[in-house]
């Protein structure tokens, strides 16, 4: 049997799974935490990794491995190869301002022009600017610039500090993917190249960036930083987690995912590149050679715990609640701006329940509602990427909440394409198993993902036309 591994080092903890290269079969799996916050010691992510190998059983008779991480976050190195400050993750907020410095020097249209996106916090670009502006001195030590999967990698190559690595503090050995790098705000998603007057607008000056690999080419031969060392093993070039997602699932030209997490994502694999000058949709690359527009919302899962929360009820009580309602929550409206939103762009925003009468004010409704809004403000998203010419022939609908009959159900009336529903597994990790496996034999594997719900098409258009009416335009 031959064994391909895949990681998944997300922002809360590092998945390991293994697999049977010829069947696609999870073979054995392993995870560790990660610490809480917006800025981490990347130390933490490589003592997890090592963890999380160790809980799997090893990686000592895998063939393949690839790294599939969190997007955007800072790793700033030095020339020894140390970490120059803790990494600022994709959810620290503090470079808000650096991206909108950005964006007053060069213009948002032409940023996307050369990027694929409009700076937010978020992208890597924002946080240099952030350290340059903020930190001069330690921004005058970066002699490279990597992203988590990047850094990982590397070490896992045996690659860092000298005295903590065997092979040494080599920069120039960094690899990163099309995904990751179309996340930095100084990488061309049309062109595959870096754009050095960026960085340097960011940074303040050049710096070793990692060289970028198509979806099937190698980082390296070896994974002498971990024990045992494996020196055949075959190591995949990495990939964000949403790319890495996207592999897992299988998923091509025509299918859109829709991600119910803490925070909500919709994005789908394109043959051309977005350019959306609002921001709204951010011009990404995806791991297969394809691009990836994507839209994220800030309130996605959390807005059913705060209903399931005040009514008392568990998640699966509260889809019982709403399936017990007619669809349209008889006239009540969710907006679900709980914490502000991105798409549309109302970081100051709030929540607002609307509609209400004595007689529809009722538990089920306000379960019903609750869902209804939630999916109302991905299928904004949905709309967002349609307008970048992507046509959904099929929506996957991942994370936990997908699993609720009553979000299958009145997603279908929600949105106006095909659902379906795989079922639940760890899409970031089986797509750096892809990698992995793509990367030994030259060819992407076609393992099958299993679909555990495809409700039927049921559009009703007056629950998406009643929130237009009471969400603010994006």
């Amino acid at each position: 049997m031959t064994l391909v591994a895949g990681v998944d080092s997300s922002t809360q903890s590092c998945k390991v799974v293994v697999r049977d290269l010829d069947t696609g079969e999870v073979v054995r799996t392993g995870r560790a935490s990660h610490p809480d916050g917006t800025a981490v010691d990347p130390a933490a992510w490589w003592e997890a990794l090592q963890s999380a190998a160790a809980d799997a059983g090893g990686l000592g008779d895998i063939a393949a491995i690839s790294v599939g991480g969190q997007q955007h976050g800072m790793v700033a190195l030095d020339a020894d190869g140390r970490v120059v400050r803790d990494a600022l993750l994709w959810n620290d907020t503090r470079s808000a301002g650096a991206a909108e410095d950005l964006i007053a020097e060069y213009g948002a249209e032409s940023l996307v022009e050369r990027t694929g996106l409009v700076p937010v916090a978020s992208f890597t670009s924002t946080k240099l600017r952030w350290l340059r502006d903020n930190e001069p001195d330690n921004a005058a030590r970066v002699a490279a610039v990597a992203l988590p999967h990047d850094w990982l990698t590397w070490r896992l190559r045996g690659y860092g500090p000298a005295d903590e690595s065997p092979l040494g503090p080599v920069l120039d050995e960094l690899a990163t993917d099309r995904s990751d790098a179309s996340g930095t705000g100084y990488w061309n998603p049309a062109t595959g190249e870096y754009d050095r007057e960026l960085l340097v607008a960011a940074l303040g000056h050049d710096c070793v960036l990692p060289r970028v690999l198509g979806p099937s080419q190698q980082a390296g031969r070896g994974i002498s930083g971990l024990e045992p060392q494996g020196a055949d093993v075959v190591v995949g070039p990495g990939a964000g987690d949403n790319a890495g997602a996207a592999l897992g699932l299988g998923a091509v030209t025509g299918d859109v995912v829709v991600s119910i997490g803490t925070s909500g994502t919709v994005f789908g694999v394109s043959a051309e590149p977005a350019r959306d000058a609002s921001g709204v949709v951010a011009g990404f690359a995806d791991a297969s050679g394809a691009f990836l527009p994507l839209v994220a919302t800030l309130n996605a899962a959390r807005v059913l715990d705060a209903f399931a929360r005040v009514l008392g009820v568990t998640h699966d009580e509260l889809g019982a609640l709403a399936l017990d309602a007619e669809p349209g929550a008889g006239g009540a409206v969710l907006v679900p701006y709980f914490e502000g939103e991105r798409t549309p762009n109302l970081p100051d925003a709030t929540a607002s329940l609307t509609g209400l009468t004595l007689a529809s004010t009722t538990r089920e409704n306000l379960a019903r509602a609750a869902i209804e809004g939630m999916l109302c403000g991905l299928a904004d998203g949905l709309d967002a990427v349609r307008e970048q010419g992507l046509s959904p022939q099929r929506l996957l609908l991942v994370g936990g909440a997908a699993q609720n009959e009553a979000v299958q159900t009145i997603a279908a009336q929600v949105f106006d394409a095909p659902v379906e529903v795989p079922e639940p597994a760890e899409y970031v990790a089986l797509g750096a198993t892809v990698q992995a496996a793509w990367a030994l034999t030259g060819e992407r594997p076609a393992w099958e993902v299993s679909i555990v719900a495809s409700p039927p098409v049921d559009t009703r258009d007056h629950i998406r036309s009643a929130y237009r009416q009471m969400a603010p335009s994006r």
